[in-house]
């Protein structure tokens, strides 16, 4: 019964906790649902609940004054409050992700979803943020039981063939350009590369590295002759050992040729002789 109840969890069939606030951390239901909504007390994601006013508030497109305004500076308004919310929450440790709601929805408008790397670096911005405005208006954060982003956005939306439009119950993510995406996010990983290139070459390593690298250079023989040709492996042996003054290797001398069978009799009857006059 315990692992069917884990299995469900969060997901439709679960009769008790709602799937809705479990996968993004909102339900436009509220507090009148009937499930239960489980409010984590501890989470690297904060969720700063209608942060974002966008210029298009009531009508897409079209300013309170019943002007439309162009694409491009409705672009420039949410990349310039983008930067400005990511400067300031980045006082209290690295951004893993900085996501805002572009749903036209009630429970989900302006939401503003920042998932830290480590969860006592939401904790302190949760209580910096506490009694703070913003543009004349309050700041409303909590801990969110998002962590995985992929589960609350909308994949038709990022495919452009979401039919539900802005009061799509799932996140329609609004999207920051490259340049400010590298600006923001870049020195991150230009700090993860410089630490790890400190830990890996401390200046003991790469003094110990260049004494291997010039000792092993200093033992190294170039074989080349004058016409820049390597020589074959014999003649490259031969040139190590003058290099070091090991001695040459000495030849053992050819053995005497056989006599043959009238030369051993002449010899005979020489010595045969010699001794004859001896006597």
């Amino acid at each position: 019964m315990a692992e069917h109840l884990a299995s469900i969890f969060g997901t439709e069939k679960d009769r008790v906790n709602c799937p809705f606030y479990f996968k993004i951390g909102a339900c436009r239901h509220g507090d009148r649902c009937s499930r239960l909504h489980n409010r984590p007390t501890i989470s690297p994601t904060l969720l700063l609940s209608n942060m974002y006013q966008r210029p298009d508030m009531i009508t897409p497109g079209v300013d309170p004054q019943g002007q439309p305004i162009d694409p491009r500076k409705i672009q420039e308004h949410f990349e310039d409050f983008y930067e400005d919310i990511f400067e300031e929450l980045s006082k209290f440790g690295e951004i893993e992700s900085l996501n805002v709601c572009d749903n036209l929805a009630d429970h989900m408008i302006g939401n503003v979803y920042v998932q830290f790397r480590e969860e006592d670096q939401a904790a302190a911005a949760l209580q910096a943020l506490q009694g703070r405005f913003y543009s004349g208006r309050p700041i409303i954060a909590d801990f969110s039981p998002v962590t995985d982003f992929r589960e609350a956005t909308c994949r038709q939306f990022e495919e452009n063939n979401c039919n539900r439009g802005g009061y799509c119950n799932f996140m329609h993510v609004k999207v920051i350009g490259r340049e400010l995406r590298r600006k923001l996010f870049g020195r991150y990983r230009r700090f993860r590369g410089s630490r790890s290139r400190s830990r890996s070459a401390s200046p003991r390593h790469r003094r110990d590295k260049e004494f291997r690298d010039r000792d092993r250079d200093r033992d190294r023989v170039d074989y080349r002759d004058r016409n820049g040709r390597r020589p074959d492996r014999h003649d490259r042996d031969s040139a190590s050992r003058r290099k070091h003054g090991s001695p040459r290797r000495s030849r053992s001398p050819a053995p005497p040729a056989r006599e043959g069978s009238e030369e051993r009799r002449a010899r005979i009857e020489q010595w045969n002789r010699e001794r004859e006059e001896k006597v």
